[in-house]
Parts: C-alpha cells; structure tokens; sequence
C-alpha cells in the first residue's frame, strides 16, 4: 500500500515538475536579422495563404510613449508590432463548434526586437487553448500560425 501512494506522489512530483509542465501557451522564435525584414518576412507568409491583416499593432511605440506619462523609464523594446488576421473558413469552423471561440478570433503574431539584443528579432504567438467542441479547428488554427512563422524565418 505504502508502495502505491508514494508511486502516485512521485508520478504527481514528476507532472508538476518544470520538464514536464503543460505546453507553454506562448510560442517564441528568433532569427538573426533586420526588424523590418522579419516583419516583411511575416506579412509575406500571412498574405501568401490569402490571408489579410486586419491591423498592425504597433505596441512598442504605445508603451514608449506611455511609458514618459506614467513615469517608466525602462525601454522594453526596440520596436514591437503585433499583426492581426483572420481566416474566415478556419474561423467558420472554429466558431460553428463554439461560438464562444470568437475569443481567439482574430490571430496575431508578435514581432519585436529587445533592448540589448541588436540584430536579433523574435516573432511569437499565442496557442489557442485546443479544448471543448473547438478542439479540431483551433488546432488547425494552431498548425497555421507555426506554419506562417515556420515559413518567415527560413
């Protein structure tokens, strides 16, 4: 008995451990490049699937100009532009399943580059949580955004 419950704690240790924690909901790549090029690089990767960017967030100029109202002084990137699309027919069957998915509607991937890091520029998303009656869709969902970064960093 004693054997059993001390197999359950150490296999319930081992899930909790850092290794072995639930997938983290942010995906996060580099490449060695140009900001600017890299974004074209993604802009070209969304637009070659018929896709269009609804908007383009352009988050580091907000938090830099914020930043002097509320009195922050750390620069927390060199630039920093989040761009937002959609696919009707990835949305359609994400929403048809559960249309409390709207949520993850639109899909954006982050684009940016940090202090200290010259010549370095991440690109990020966020996974979808793949759960419930949306399940399916918003793992293609998923597989899209990685492809779109696969394809801008080559």
């Amino acid at each position: 008995m004693n054997r059993i419950v001390l197999a359950v704690a150490v296999s319930a240790l081992a899930l909790a451990a850092p290794g072995h924690a639930a997938e983290n909901p942010i995906v996060v790549q580099f490449k060695k490049g140009q900001f600017e090029d890299i974004k074209s690089g993604v802009v070209f990767a969304i637009e070659n699937r018929g896709l269009v960017i609804n908007t383009t967030a352009h988050v580091g100029e907000m938090l830099e100009r914020t930043g002097k109202d509320l009195g922050a002084g750390r620069k927390v990137f060199v630039n920093a532009d989040v761009l937002e699309f959609c696919s009707a027919t990835l949305s359609r069957r994400m929403m048809e399943a559960d249309p409390h998915s709207i949520v993850f509607c639109p899909y954006a991937i982050a684009v940016y580059e940090l202090p200290g890091e010259p010549g370095k520029t991440y690109v990020s998303y966020r996974r979808p949580a793949a759960g419930g009656a949306a399940a399916k869709a918003l793992k293609e969902v998923e597989r899209l955004l990685a492809d779109i970064v696969r394809e801008a960093l080559q």
